[in-house]
């Protein structure tokens, strides 16, 4: 199947719950490096919806449907795991699957940035912020989140399965 992904866990911090499952970084997948290619890739997989555009400036998740950001093109800084988490830096190549609850934020980026996004069977998704007064709502919709069949870049036989169950 190829490298595996690089592996990260965050904790809930009371603000961003992020998840117990973790973020799968894959760096150099051919078929992000360009937008077209980028969402056949997803949607071959199941990861449906795709957008393109950049990362938001500001700490969010969403609390009821997982994320995979494909970077076609540019160069950014991303933090994971809300404002105390861990910046990536990421390029053209680079996907990153976020499971629901995960926080991530656009910390600067070079002017030609291109992401696509994609969600498993094409989950409508919400934006959350961090409100304390929403963390309990924002925990139950994590519980409802059904785990995607295929992983975004190696279909069903790829490391999403395995690293993602039993979790």
């Amino acid at each position: 199947m190829g490298v595996p992904p690089e592996t990260y866990t965050f904790g809930d911090d009371g603000t961003f719950p992020n998840s117990r499952l973790p973020v799968l970084v894959y760096h150099g997948v051919a078929q992000a490096a360009d937008a077209a290619a980028c969402e056949a890739l997803f949607a071959r997989h199941g990861w449906l919806g795709a957008w393109r555009d950049g990362i938001y400036g500001f700490h969010h998740f969403h609390s009821n449907a997982h994320e995979v950001l494909g970077v076609v093109s540019g160069t950014g800084s991303v933090i994971l795991g809300g404002p105390d988490g861990r910046r990536f830096d990421v390029r053209r190549g680079d996907v990153l699957v976020l499971p629901a609850g995960t926080a991530h934020c656009n910390a600067g980026s070079s002017h030609d940035l291109l992401v696509v996004g994609a969600y498993p069977d094409a989950m409508r998704w919400d934006l959350r912020r961090g409100d304390p007064a929403e963390h309990a709502e924002v925990r139950a919709n994590l519980r409802a989140v059904p785990l995607p069949s295929a992983d975004p870049v190696g279909g069903a036989e790829g490391f999403l399965p395995s690293a993602w169950s039993g979790r």
